[in-house]
């Protein structure tokens, strides 16, 4: 892209939700961020093409009436509902990176750990049963926790169980360095990663390869009695090997914010095991401000001709 002076050409920024109160509060966001060439506007489906994009699971009609996109911001940290979409050759597809998300996401899966780790499920039913007995505490040391996916938010989330005791380490498909968490990188180093591991978080991006990769063979591999939290994509789950691995015994527990059906129906069993937690996708949300200004800085770079960061890659993150 040759370089512009962001203030000189008119651009439109269109933006494209479900819920049209949200889509006016980025409009609103957007526009008090902006130049004065560039207008945010509400999506309407006989509207002239933009220069840019912001949307969450946009449809492929909205893509279709959008020829000349340079760049679809996707408001939230999952791309997977986006990228099986046509889109203008020349547009770039841009997640935004944390936005506040990463420390929500930190404070679930640091519920869910400790709530495995000290008892407290132990605790709630003895209090049902008005039965005062105390539990020997394990080091939480003793609890290794592995994270699957450690970019922006995975690392994130090791820092703050770090903080409160836990070993932590990570697992990622392709190689990438840590100075404050080891990783292991790879398909071959999978299983070794997970029999090092009592308490698992996915925090992956959800790709074809990463489909069910929380499967009965790698279920079977973590020790027995250990933790399953999923803050990422439903699909990452085989459910029914989930739930047979629990029923077994060799699973403890698990807390799932996500299942492969959202909302998740009335008769999914995940809703009634005694041994899992389900909660309605609320791990972590979108805050409006870091995100638009993340978007505007990312737009006006753009416009400059720089590079950004976030730009999703063949593979899928």
């Amino acid at each position: 892209m040759s370089a512009l002076n962001p203030g000189s050409v008119p651009r439109t920024i269109s933006c494209a939700f479900s819920d049209e109160a949200i889509a006016r509060q980025w409009v609103q966001a957007l526009q008090k961020r902006l130049p004065p060439n560039i207008e945010a506007k509400l999506w309407q489906p006989d509207a002239p093409p933009a220069d840019y994009a912001v949307a969450w699971h946009p449809s492929q009609g909205f893509l279709d009436s959008q020829p000349r996109l340079k760049a679809l911001f996707v408001a939230g940290a999952g791309v997977d509902a986006v990228t099986a979409l046509k889109r203008a050759p020349d547009c770039l597809l841009v997640r935004v990176e944390d936005a506040g998300m990463g420390l929500q996401m930190a404070q679930y899966v640091a519920y869910g750990a400790l709530r495995f780790a000290r008892g407290f499920d132990a605790y709630e039913a003895q209090a049902q049963r008005a039965q005062w007995r105390d539990h020997p505490r394990p080091d939480l040391a003793d609890l290794p926790v592995g994270i699957m996916g450690v970019g922006v938010l995975g690392l994130t989330i090791a820092h703050s169980l770090q903080a409160l005791g836990f070993q932590v380490h990570g697992w990622v498909r392709t190689p990438r360095g840590s100075q404050t968490v080891p990783i292991s990188a790879g398909h071959d180093s999978l299983e070794d990663f997970l029999r090092a591991t009592r308490i698992l978080v996915c925090a992956l991006p959800l790709t074809v390869e990463t489909q069910q990769i929380i499967n009965a063979r790698h279920l079977s591999v973590l020790p027995r009695g250990s933790f399953v939290i999923n803050v990422a994509r439903g699909g990452h789950v085989d459910e029914p090997a989930l739930i047979q691995a629990l029923d077994s015994g060799h699973i403890a527990g698990a807390l799932l914010d996500v299942c492969a059906i959202e909302p998740a129906p009335a008769d999914h069993p995940f809703w009634t095991h005694p041994k899992i937690r389900l909660t309605p996708h609320i791990a972590a949300s979108t805050l409006l401000d870091p995100s638009a200004d993340q978007v505007v800085e990312k737009i006006m770079r753009l416009e400059r001709g720089e590079t950004i960061s976030g730009v999703v890659q063949a593979r899928g993150y």
